[in-house]
């Protein structure tokens, strides 16, 4: 889609925000003689930010392919168009934020567009995970929920999530209905507001998780030594909240990333994935003799764990928590479906085919994990998220998975273990699961579908000398899967990033740690070769 000079001027003059009317002023004013003020303006104007069913995400900046005021308000509008088609006004929509530059703006006025538009507008408190926003909606029964945040994206960066009544985020065609919605919006500055009709919720909400949350876990041990970082989110205020009203009260926070700060001051990404990430959080471990890292991204639904072993101190990955997870919840006896998605590590299969217990694989995104059986009971992705009380929070939630694993690591130091120990015993029970993951972060996301192009065109005959087979994972998500003996390669562009990822898997019978750590370095090296890297 393009924009004429015509449009711009248009745009411009129904901005709703005039500092934002008058950068795109100026790069109207400039483009003519500046080559850079057009390029700028050309991708700000190269279309509308597009509403999915991750709801918008995107750079602060004016214009239509931006997050902004007037970009907000029209998603805000179009939304509530399509509640009110779906039988919505009169019921409370719930709207939450987190820190971020223009996260309070953007709350502020999707609240007063609601209301304007019949709905019970209800507006957290303050900032707050993302989890305690999931919560929110099916412990008040409203028609949806709305969360601004960008997790764990660069600090320019800002998001637009809505959840539907189930308390989930939406899946097709909900999103394109929104769509829709939102390109029929008339004038943004004609839009509706009211105010003094929103709700400002109380501190009853957060403390009604905090209860649930707490609640899920039995008295026990408690003595663990916990280091956690909020990587400048909103998270530490909840997570101490949660662990001191289960008992664990050797919380120490890293001072520096403790507090909400929009500028995510000492880390090159706020992602707990990312390099470098921990390593305030790994120092202050070290120098405080803690038994356990607890790290959530910025809105806190997700959590990183790292612990100390013979080698220093190491984050575990997403799948190795994920299966550390399923394997208390099963042996405390917890029954239902087990479910993970198709970039995630097969031993979670492994683990419910033993016990008897239902195992669902998915796409990836939790919108479809906690869709994926009525009696769901856990449900995760490698990617740090976990699903450990999907009645309570039909979403990736950081918090109540920290609560988890400390309780799980406070009994296995009682019991004279720890997190890595079991996880070699379950390698010795199950075999080796040694996952790992190929980034890589793009420029121009042209990149990223070439290469997709090119791997369809030309995939591999073998994988580690091995005969492999590859399968296109179109139309169902834009993915390629290849299989070769005990290996397995996903490889799919990033849903929330500019990224393509390559998800690897080797599989060790005898459980050898060396053998597995070996062969996964192999197969590493033959995907970043065809991935070009």
């Amino acid at each position: 889609m393009t924009f004429s000079i015509e449009d711009i001027r248009a745009w411009i003059a129904d901005d709703v925000d005039p500092a934002a009317a008058a950068e795109l002023q100026v790069l109207l004013d400039t483009g003519a003689d500046s080559e850079q003020a057009a390029t700028e303006l050309a991708d700000r104007f190269s279309g509308p930010l597009v509403f999915g069913t991750a709801g918008l995400r995107g750079p602060l900046r004016a214009g239509p392919n931006g997050m902004n005021r007037t970009v907000v308000r029209r998603a805000a509008a179009g939304l509530a168009a399509w509640l009110v088609a779906h039988g919505g006004p009169g019921r409370a929509v719930v709207i939450g934020y987190d820190a971020r530059y223009g996260s309070l703006d953007f709350a502020r006025d999707s609240a007063a567009i609601l209301a304007a538009a019949g709905f019970e507008a209800q507006l957290l408190p303050r900032v707050l995970p993302t989890p305690v926003l999931a919560f929110a909606v099916r412990q008040l029964g409203a028609a949806a929920g709305v969360m601004v945040t960008a997790s764990h994206n660069p600090p320019r960066d800002n998001g637009y999530k809505v959840y539907a009544a189930d308390g989930a985020q939406i899946v097709p065609p909900a999103d394109r209905e929104i769509e829709a919605a939102i390109r029929a919006v008339g004038p943004s500055r004609d839009v509706p507001l009211d105010p003094d009709s929103v709700l400002v919720l109380d501190e009853a909400i957060v403390a009604s998780y905090v209860a649930a949350v707490t609640a899920l876990v039995p008295e026990g041990p408690r003595e663990l030594r916990i280091v956690h970082t909020a990587l400048h989110g909103v998270g530490t205020e909840t997570v101490r909240a949660v662990l001191d009203s289960a008992g664990f009260t050797d919380f120490l926070p890293v001072p520096e990333q403790e507090l909400p700060d929009p500028e995510f001051p000492t880390v090159t990404f706020p992602n707990p994935e990312e390099p470098g990430a921990l390593d305030l959080a790994l120092a202050l471990a070290r120098d405080h003799n803690a038994d356990i890292v607890l790290a959530n991204d910025p809105d806190a639904d997700r959590c990183a764990v790292a612990v100390p072993g013979p080698d220093g101190w190491r984050m575990l990955r997403g799948d190795e928590v994920g299966v550390l997870l399923a394997d208390a919840l099963l042996r405390d006896g917890i029954r239902g479906t087990y479910a993970t998605t198709i970039v995630s590590s097969a031993m979670l299969g492994a683990l419910a085919g033993r016990h008897g217990v239902g195992y669902v694989e998915t796409l990836t995104g939790f919108k479809w994990i906690v869709r994926a059986a009525p009696d769901l009971v856990f449900g995760y992705e490698e990617a740090l998220g976990y699903a450990v009380a999907p009645g309570l929070v039909r979403d990736k939630d950081g918090i109540s998975a920290a609560l988890r694993v400390a309780v799980l690591a406070a009994t296995l130091k009682r019991d004279g273990s720890s997190l890595l120990a079991r996880l070699d015993e379950l390698a010795a029970e199950y075999g080796r699961f040694a996952t790992d993951q190929v980034s890589v972060r793009v420029e121009d996301l042209a990149d990223i579908s070439d290469t997709m192009q090119r791997l369809r065109a030309e995939p591999p005959a073998t994988l580690l000398g091995a005969p492999a087979s590859v399968e296109d994972l179109l139309p169902a998500t834009d993915g390629l899967r290849w299989r070769g003996e005990g290996t397995r390669v996903v490889i799919r562009p990033s849903g929330t990033e500019p990224k393509l990822k390559a998800y690897l898997e080797v599989v060790e019978p005898s459980g050898s740690a060396d053998t597995a750590r070996a062969t996964l370095a192999r197969l590493r090296a033959e995907v970043e070769t065809a991935l070009r890297l």
